[in-house]
């Protein structure tokens, strides 16, 4: 797309997706040094949140981490607040991601560990002042600001690379592993990959998609994205209902293979992210060939389907996966006449905190 463009350029959703790439340039990675370094004592965190503050900037970080030297240092695990209710985190670390600050599952989760006096959580929000950071022990304030869009777009790039740079500050006090160096990514070259991502994903999100391609999602019954539990795909998922209005779907792995094309018809579409090579031929032959169903990938590497392809970047590759998708629900919303600012029903904060 090209933000110049005034069709584009009067929806405050697209300005944002744009801002996120500013957010990379300038973003410190240092500044979760003492944070990286407490969790990694700790050895055990949770990462919570509620929405897009959760999906893809925590998925994402455990994805990395489990292909990294760091695999067997640190138990992380995610869950929504609600849940973690239910748990014992005496002597776990906890990190809440919350764009407003105020959301209400975050806040009781908070309440409920001050009450135990809890001393290893931390907040990352976007708001100054709020509700989530006097309750943590430390609060991570995002340059962001406030999204004037529902869809969050630009916390979640910020809050993901918060993430990352914990990940890359964690690794400064851990020798790398020999049985990962063909997967580990070292911090030098985490940084410099990085320095790349802000001109790869702007060409991304300025690209325009065929015609043919938008119509499929615009038509679509259902849209189902598939891929890796790296909430690239879920996160998808989600900004298509927020972004598009059309039922969404997240199908984890190789879900696709398990039986749902029982569901499927030739009205929905499936958009594959980063599809697994290896089954590229048999869901070709099963979704496309035999049962009619279109499938749409976005990818690195050539597939059978129609395939918005983009560049590989080590460590960012699920950054400029959801940078692809972001283009693709905006291109559809607006061929069917949605305004990506102002659905009618989803709010701005979903569930926030009631006194």
């Amino acid at each position: 797309m090209d933000i110049s463009n005034s069709q584009y350029n009067q929806y405050s959703l697209v300005c944002e997706m744009f801002d996120s790439l500013k957010l990379i340039t300038k973003f410190d990675f240092n500044k979760t040094f003492e944070m990286a370094r407490i969790i990694l004592q700790c050895g055990k965190v949770l990462l919570t949140g509620e929405g897009s503050s959760r999906i893809f900037p925590a998925k994402n970080f455990i994805y990395q981490l489990r292909k990294s030297s760091l695999n067997d240092k640190l138990n992380v695990i995610t869950e929504g607040c609600e849940q973690s209710l239910e748990y014992d985190l005496f002597d776990w670390c906890v990190v809440v991601s919350s764009n407003s600050g105020q959301t209400g599952e975050a806040v009781r989760l908070y309440q409920k560990l001050r009450q135990r006096n809890h001393r290893q959580n931390f907040a990352i929000t976007a708001a100054k002042n709020s509700l989530i950071g006097d309750l943590a022990k430390e609060t991570f304030v995002l340059s962001c600001g406030a999204e004037k869009a529902v869809a969050a777009t630009k916390s979640v790039i910020e809050q993901a690379l918060t993430y990352i740079s914990v990940l890359h500050n964690m690794k400064k006090f851990v020798p790398i592993n020999p049985r990962f160096s063909n997967a580990d990514i070292d911090n030098d070259d985490l940084e410099l990959q990085r320095q790349k991502l802000p001109e790869l994903g702007k060409k991304i999100l300025d690209d325009n998609y065929n015609t043919n391609l938008i119509t499929q999602i615009s038509n679509a019954s259902t849209l189902y994205f598939a891929g890796r539990n790296n909430g690239a795909a879920e996160e998808l998922a989600l900004k298509a209902t927020e972004i598009t209005r059309k039922r969404s779907i997240y199908l984890e792995g190789t879900f696709l293979l398990h039986g749902v094309e029982e569901v499927m018809s030739e009205n929905d579409v499936v958009v594959w992210v980063e599809p697994f090579e290896q089954e590229c031929k048999k869901i070709d032959e099963l979704f496309v060939k035999k049962h009619k169903i279109p499938v749409i990938a976005i990818s690195s590497f050539a597939t059978p389907f129609p395939t918005i392809e983009i560049p590989s970047l080590n460590g960012y590759d699920q950054f400029l996966q959801i940078f692809a998708g972001w283009n693709l629900l905006v291109q559809a919303a607006l061929q069917l006449g949605v305004n990506p600012d102002k659905p009618t029903r989803a709010r701005k904060i979903g569930n926030e905190f009631e006194h």
